[in-house]
């Protein structure tokens, strides 16, 4: 039975003539001026002549306000306007980039951040994100590992529910609720040699095992739209693949929001070479079911001839028109187009709070990754000199990251502002050393006599911010520019040097690794990244972060994760004929989770019950939790299950939990694990989910490392019969 909303889109649709019911299939871009986002006047007159449904990347209200108004009284049928943008990590304010703060391990930090996001996002007028990104990624190489939570499905998808509740909240219509759009379907993450755009091609099996996973915990939840790559999935293109998005995520997994296309994805279809013209393209989208084409003008050209042509029908664009109304009726649009009065909320521009600031702050403690701390060198004594050298130490805009939304760098914390206001008692002097990106090395030599003269030096490293993120691939991640050298005078020097890695990715200098006493992984922090590197510098803040990605030693390892399946030559430097390399090792310098702390912790008496579990049971696991160090800290324990033999060779480890237990100097606790019965669940021959009765081994520890992981097994009993 159809509902009175149904009747009122299906009454509206057929109201609409082609050129309508095509406009609200199309999106048209905003400018990105020095003075902020402004819409041209050829997309005005597009919202006029009702050829736009969906504006993108312009915010302000005053803008968003104007433009709506044209929609709601200029039109014939005064639909209103979707307003979107790439709220990826923070509107106003930044918060760091997800694989940082992926590195958290913490859903409700992710829920809360996505929340505060929506909340200044829909004060400036939008009403749809291009969020949670959710490809799984395992190559540094790729720029876009800035965006991703990781290398884990099973992390990724708690991710995705997190983002999509804190966007969306729990009344879509609600004026500080926010569409998510789950991005980017699927396996972007696996571009041919981490190239940008290029080509993928895995097994049916690694699609539904590994980039999957996140994208359906994103319909679970309840996403609003689902954004598909750009690139081809062994041959298909992602914004034709019917087997996917229509077969798959639409009949199977039940979703009912919208397919928006990646930036001119539809109009590509013919550089990929599966589309002859516009029309062609135009076609294929619309049967895969994409509704909107984000800035292709592929429907706006084509659409019409396609239909022209048969190659489309006039229920498929309605269908498609349809959807997008739904959206836009759920998000109380057509109650209130300008979101205003809904709640009795009258909404302006938010400014930056402290509130935002201090959620900001936590965020950005929360994601830096101590990830070696040779003799203790870290915390610096609040006295004594301190030199602070490197093209990072003082640039606000780097910190923001790729995708920093409205983030004015003015309104960012520095590294070297930060620093002096933590060490108020010590002399604080910097020198930039070299540019992130130039050959110039004039600056080494004053650099090199800041630090000699200094009892302590932090070296601020790493990447721009646009060498991360989109169209930000790099074949050789390590450090740009002559950064190198700076940091081999530095540590020649032979002072105490932290070095302090800003970045979008692992970054892959094993020498410096060799040199330094101590490493933090900093990546782009954000808003308030200066005082949380200051916080850890300074010891105020104990690191609690984790890495989210294994970090390779080369790029010759690449990709190197820590769920790969077994060889029946395991890697045995003993052995010729095993899995190795002649000339590298084939472990990371740091594996999945590794992440250290001021305090060490450990870990002991590891029980799982019952020994014997039944199906529909629930496994209980306990471990014991001890701070053995000299410091209050909170240690992250992660669960993993093994499967040693199946009808299905499985990975060498898979996570299934994440708990953390924070605890003073000496103390113990127990940390416990509620393990359901459908972790045991893998993809079978046939690659339907089963279950097979065994025995499994439960791991349990600070990271993926064997050696830092305690052991037992239980029993996973068959199915009773049905008598």
């Amino acid at each position: 039975m159809k509902t009175e909303t149904n009747h009122r889109l299906d009454a509206l649709v057929d109201e609409m003539s082609i050129e309508e019911k095509i406009g609200q299939l199309t999106l048209v871009m905003a400018e990105q001026t020095k003075n902020g986002p402004r819409i041209p006047a050829e997309c005005v007159a597009a919202v006029r002549a009702g050829r736009a449904g969906t504006v993108s990347h312009l915010w302000g209200r005053r803008q968003t306000d104007e433009i709506q108004r044209v929609a709601i009284e200029e039109t014939r049928l005064g639909i209103p306007l979707l307003f979107g943008a790439d709220v990826l990590h923070g509107h106003r304010t930044i918060f760091p980039i997800p694989l940082a703060e992926a590195g958290a391990f913490d859903p409700e930090l992710w829920e809360r951040t996505a929340r505060a996001a929506a909340e200044e996002a829909t004060a400036d007028g939008l009403s749809l994100t291009y969020a949670p990104m959710l490809d799984v990624t395992r190559d540094p190489r790729w720029g876009r590992m800035a965006e991703s939570p990781g290398e884990d499905p099973w992390l990724a998808s708690h991710f995705a529910v997190a983002k999509v509740r804190g966007f969306q909240d729990q009344d879509l219509s609600a004026p500080t609720s926010i569409a998510a759009t789950a991005k980017h379907l699927g396996a972007y993450g696996a571009v041919t040699a981490g190239r940008e755009y290029a080509s993928v091609d895995i097994s049916e099996r690694t699609l539904l095992e590994t980039y999957l996973p996140p994208f359906k915990a994103a319909v679970d939840a309840g996403v609003s739209s689902i954004m598909p790559a750009f690139t081809d999935l062994a041959g298909i293109p992602m914004s034709a693949n019917v087997t996917v998005l229509r077969d798959l995520i639409r009949a199977k997994w039940g979703f009912e929001g919208i397919y928006i296309s990646d930036y001119n994805a539809i109009t590509e279809l013919m550089s990929h070479g599966v589309a002859a013209d516009v029309a062609d393209a135009a076609a294929l989208a619309l049967r895969a079911g994409i509704d909107i084409d984000l800035m292709g003008a592929a429907y706006e050209r084509g659409l019409a001839t396609a239909l022209e042509r048969g190659r489309v029908a006039m229920g498929e664009i309605d269908d498609a028109v349809r959807r997008v109304l739904q959206l836009k009726w759920s998000l109380g649009l057509f109650d209130d187009p300008y979101r205003r009065q809904v709640g009795g909320n009258n909404k302006e521009a938010l400014p930056l709070s402290a509130e935002r600031r201090s959620l900001a702050l936590e965020a950005a403690r929360r994601s830096i990754v101590l990830l070696q701390n040779r003799n203790s060198v870290l915390p610096f004594p609040e006295t004594g000199r301190i030199a602070l050298v490197g093209p990072l130490a003082d640039a606000r805009c780097e910190m923001l990251g790729p995708w920093a939304s409205a983030g004015n760098p003015r309104e960012v914390v520095g590294i070297l502002e930060a620093v002096r206001n933590a060490f108020p008692a010590a002399e604080i002097r910097h020198a930039r050393g070299v540019d992130i990106d130039s050959c110039d090395v004039s600056g080494i030599e004053f650099a090199v006599a800041v630090a000699r003269d200094a009892d302590f030096v932090v070296l601020s490293l790493g990447e721009a911010a646009l060498m991360s993120g989109e169209a930000a691939s790099r074949g050789r991640p390590d450090l740009p520019g002559r950064q190198r050298e700076l940091a081999e005078a530095v540590f020649d020097l032979r002072k105490p040097t932290a070095v302090l890695l800003s970045s979008g990715r692992p970054l892959l200098v094993p020498w410096l690794f060799d040199r330094a006493d101590a490493v933090l992984a900093t990546w782009f922090l954000g808003s308030e990244a200066g005082n949380a590197i200051a916080d850890v510098l300074s010891g105020r803040w104990n690191p609690t972060g984790r890495l989210a990605v294994s970090w390779p030693v080369d790029v010759g390892q690449v990709p190197v994760f820590y769920s790969q399946r077994r060889t029946g030559r395991p890697a045995d430097p003993a052995s010729h004929d095993t899995s190795k390399y002649v000339d590298l090792t084939v472990e990371p310098l740091f594996p999945f989770g590794h992440g250290l702390s001021y305090t060490q912790f450990a870990l002991s008496d590891l029980r799982a019950e019952p020994a014997q579990l039944l199906p529909d049971e629930t496994l209980t696991v306990e471990v014991k939790v001890t701070n053995v160090g000299a410091a209050a800290g909170e240690e992250t324990v992660l669960l993993f299950l093994h499967d040693p033999v199946a009808s299905v060779a499985r990975p060498i480890l898979e996570l299934k939990g994440v708990e953390k237990i924070n605890l003073a100097p000496g103390l113990s606790g127990i940390v416990r694990f509620a393990v359901p019965a459908d972790a045991f669940t893998f993809l079978g021959t046939d690659l339907s989910p089963c279950i097979e009765p065994g025995e499994f081994e439960i791991l349990v520890g600070p990271s993926s490392a064997a050696a830092s992981l305690l052991s037992t097994r239980v029993q996973l009993a068959a199915v009773p019969e049905q008598r």
